[in-house]
């Protein structure tokens, strides 16, 4: 495609952006602070698609952007990609998760036991108009347990494996400090096993359910069945240059197990994780991960097409790009038209 600059319209250009800025209206801490705890989900989501934990600038970023995902993810990334990495974390460890909610739709009885944790599964979607009368909404306190479940909670599938139910995956072992980043390499096709994992942690939430549904609807080669759901706190463990090994804080983390019944008649697993808490994005990145392997070429698993498609920054930038001007390639494409139609023979009129 060509394109052609535009030009003259530096003033036009200028009024607009503050138009737009006038129309979000003035920004400030507070109001920072607000949509930071009135909408925590969203932040998190920002921020796993961003790859970047921050709840404070995730909220600046859709403070910013007016609420547009896609914006506020381009500006975090942005930011993101400003900043020196001063220390590689230590791997996480399932069991060792500070554990909020863990379920298994495959196993009732679970070693640790299910733990339902915050959830709207089981409650009835009604709007609570009273709200717009004035009327506030406080939500009933939560009953103290009398017996609360333990923070750390074991591996499913370490357990799985151990009874001989779970075909392994191939995979070579990788020491932390040679773990490819994807933000920092291209993504290469057959894709490396790190680089699928960082793509689905950062991938479109919508984009990765379309195609997640899309699996679980037929049009991929396994059924998913939730092995493991868990909603996290992971502790950051890094090492300090004298050697000793500290905690940088805790990062909000979910990720989900699916399985299905594999070729060899054992259990295979597809996992998912990402910043924050967003189940429905792990359950259906799971699912792609699970249909990926042997997937056809071109089909909606098949692993160039998920990763491609899924990436919310470049799929909203190619998207959005359509905007600027085109009238090289499009006046191209009338003069074809126009020659073609001049270079047809009249049409005899059919006589009464």
């Amino acid at each position: 495609m060509a394109y052609v600059a535009t030009r003259g319209g530096e003033r036009a250009i200028e009024q607009a952006e503050r138009l737009y800025r006038q129309e979000m209206g003035q920004i400030t801490a507070d109001r920072v602070a607000g949509l930071r705890h009135a909408l925590p989900l969203l932040v998190d989501r920002v921020m796993g698609e961003a790859s970047l934990y921050d709840p404070d600038l995730a909220a600046l970023a859709l403070a910013q952007s007016g609420g547009d995902l896609y914006e506020a993810v381009l500006l975090l990334r942005a930011w993101r990609t400003t900043q020196p990495r001063i220390a590689i974390a230590a791997p996480v460890r399932l069991e060792e998760l500070f554990t909020h909610r863990r379920i298994s739709a495959a196993f009732k009885d679970i070693p640790g036991g299910q733990i339902l944790g915050p959830t709207l599964d089981y409650a009835h979607r009604l709007l609570a108009t009273e709200v717009l009368e004035g009327t506030p909404f406080t939500p009933p306190p939560v009953d103290p347990a009398a017996h609360p479940a333990p923070a750390h909670q074991p591996s499913l599938a370490a357990w799985q494996k151990a009874e001989g139910l779970v075909a392994d995956r191939p995979s070579a072992p990788i020491a932390p400090d040679d773990i490819p980043d994807v933000t920092r390499e291209p993504l290469l096709f057959p894709a490396a096993r790190a680089h699928t994992l960082q793509s689905l942690a950062r991938a479109d939430t919508g984009g990765v359910l379309a195609l997640g549904y899309a699996a679980m609807r037929g049009y991929g080669n396994a059924h998913p069945t939730v092995n493991e759901l868990r909603l996290a706190e992971a502790e950051v463990m890094v090492r300090h240059p004298s050697g000793a090994s500290f905690s940088a804080g805790r990062v909000k983390v979910s990720q989900a197990e699916v399985t299905s019944k594999g070729k060899s008649g054992l259990l295979e697993l597809g996992f998912c994780a990402t910043f924050g808490w967003n189940e429905v994005k792990v359950i259906a990145g799971a699912t792609l991960d699970l249909n990926a392997p042997g997937a056809e070429k071109g089909s909606a698993v098949e692993e160039e097409f998920v990763l491609y498609h899924t990436e919310p920054v470049e799929a909203s930038g190619f998207c959005i790009h359509f905007k600027l001007p085109h009238y090289v390639t499009f006046q191209s494409s009338l003069d074809a038209l126009r020659g073609a139609k001049a270079a047809q023979p009249a049409t005899e009129e059919v006589p009464a």
